[in-house]
């Protein structure tokens, strides 16, 4: 599929969900933390039999008498939210994933759904980039639309410097909004095990999502008439002795062993991970994780919303 294909369904996403589902969902992606940042005071969204590991505050004892049961209500906060998009644009993200696109494009579009979704329910929205040289914040204000032109510019830059995901999740970190909903986009090269401990901190005090960017497994052997990718940093072709089944099946074991160590902490504290190795699957992924959780929380099947079919039947097409 196209990136301008891409882009439209990611348009659409924004612009065909009613402003209540948007909410809704986006509440789901920030999940609750010990913080308060959901629980306002405005109308209810949702009220529902309590579940082992919902938090005690979320508790109305009026209804719960009523209903002879612990019962949850969720309201509607009604302060506008603040969203920080936070992006790696050390040269290794213009490396090529599986689907033929670099790393970047790939987080872009990422971050371009959560800005689709976020810019419709009138949220701040600030955009990050960070690298060994700098941590940047882009200036931005307006609509989605005038966030894919800030955007666009943004990424119209020399990749010359090695990527610095610690002093991007340092400013994480650093972020004193606690009801903020921060997204990182990076690739899975960039995570390590020692970072496995950031992500948990940044999560106890913050709803944090983590875009994973699958990259190209270059031991892979070749296809015919395939040509051997380049390093991102070296921009030397991988020796044709170093590419064999063993090699890859080694790498892609130790990827989806980080990976997998990422999500289970991002869960445990209420966060989230997507990771995909192209626009579409990301796309069809965040809609799906979105889907899923609403369905969850509603107590309905999946597909039960026409608002959520009409994203999901689009991935089919």
């Amino acid at each position: 599929m196209s990136s301008d294909s891409i882009r439209r369904k990611i348009e659409t996403l924004g612009t065909q969900i009613s402003l209540p589902t948007v909410r809704k969902a986006l509440g789901v992606l920030e999940g609750e933390h010990a913080s308060g940042r959901r629980g306002g005071a405005g109308d209810v969204m949702d009220v529902r039999v309590y579940e082992p590991g919902d938090e005690s505050r979320l508790i109305d004892w009026k209804t719960s008498a009523r209903q002879g049961q612990p019962m949850v209500v969720q309201r509607e906060r009604l302060s506008t939210s603040r969203v920080w998009l936070l992006m790696d644009v050390g040269r290794e993200m213009t490396g090529v994933c599986p689907s033929g696109e670099q790393a970047c494009e790939v987080a872009a579009n990422a971050l371009r759904m959560f800005a689709a979704l976020s810019l419709r329910r009138s949220d701040d929205v600030s955009i990050v980039f960070g690298d060994e040289a700098a941590i940047t914040r882009i200036p931005f204000n307006g609509g989605f639309a005038q966030f894919e032109r800030t955007l666009d510019k943004a990424l119209t830059r020399e990749w010359n410097h090695k990527r610095n995901i610690d002093a991007l999740l340092e400013y994480a970190r650093r972020i004193k909004d606690r009801h903020a909903l921060i997204v990182l986009a990076t690739d899975e090269l960039a995570m390590t095990e020692h970072h496995i401990q950031e992500f948990r901190h940044i999560a106890r005090t913050h709803p944090i999502v983590l875009i994973d960017v699958a990259t190209l497994n270059p031991f892979k052997p070749l296809a015919k008439g395939q040509s051997a990718p380049l390093d991102g940093v070296t921009n030397r072709r991988v020796p044709a002795f170093l590419r064999s089944s063993a090699s890859a099946q080694q790498v892609e074991t130790h990827r989806h062993y980080l990976a997998a160590a990422l999500e289970q902490e991002l869960n445990r504290a209420g966060s989230f991970m997507i990771r995909a190795g192209s626009s579409e699957d990301m796309f069809n992924r965040f809609v799906q994780l979105v889907s899923v959780a609403l369905a969850r929380t509603t107590r309905n099947q999946l597909g039960a919303s026409p608002e959520l079919n009409l994203g999901l039947a689009g991935d089919r097409r």
